[in-house]
């Protein structure tokens, strides 16, 4: 029988932490969804910079994903419903609160685990694990 795996968030510059994120969330299962989110749907911080097909389409092209999808725009469970995974793995830094979650499967009938992968600490001093310290690296060296 196959684990199924769903991961989900932004992923508007893809680095590191990132990477690993993702890494950890298929080593849970067998296959590896993950859910992009909508650019109108990312309203915790400031907006992607690309768009969201691009972010789905280099998600999708990382060897530990074996799929990827855009969030709904209106419901965030339809593709958990559609993809109906036996784990939903949340990102260390990722703001979603997993009781919360488990309580809405829950009234939805999907029957799967919540769990958070770690996090990772720089390989160096100059390496980034943030979208938001590369644009601001970016916006320092550019500006």
């Amino acid at each position: 029988m196959t684990r199924t795996v769903i991961a989900q968030g932004t992923f508007d510059i893809l680095h590191p932490g990132h990477v690993h994120y993702l890494e950890e969330a298929a080593a849970m299962g067998d296959e590896l969804y993950v859910i992009v989110a909508r650019t109108s749907n990312v309203d915790h911080k400031e907006a992607p910079i690309c768009p969201a097909t691009q972010r789905r389409d280099v998600v999708a092209a990382l060897e530990a994903v074996d799929g990827a999808v855009l969030g709904h725009e209106e419901d965030i469970f339809v593709p958990i419903e559609e993809i109906d995974p036996d784990v939903i793995a949340l990102g260390h830094d990722q703001h979603h609160d997993a009781d919360a979650i488990r309580s809405a499967l829950e009234r939805r009938g999907i029957d799967c685990d919540v769990r958070r992968a770690s996090g990772r600490e720089p390989a160096s001093d100059n390496e980034l694990l943030s979208t938001r310290l590369i644009i601001e690296r970016i916006l320092e060296r550019r500006a």
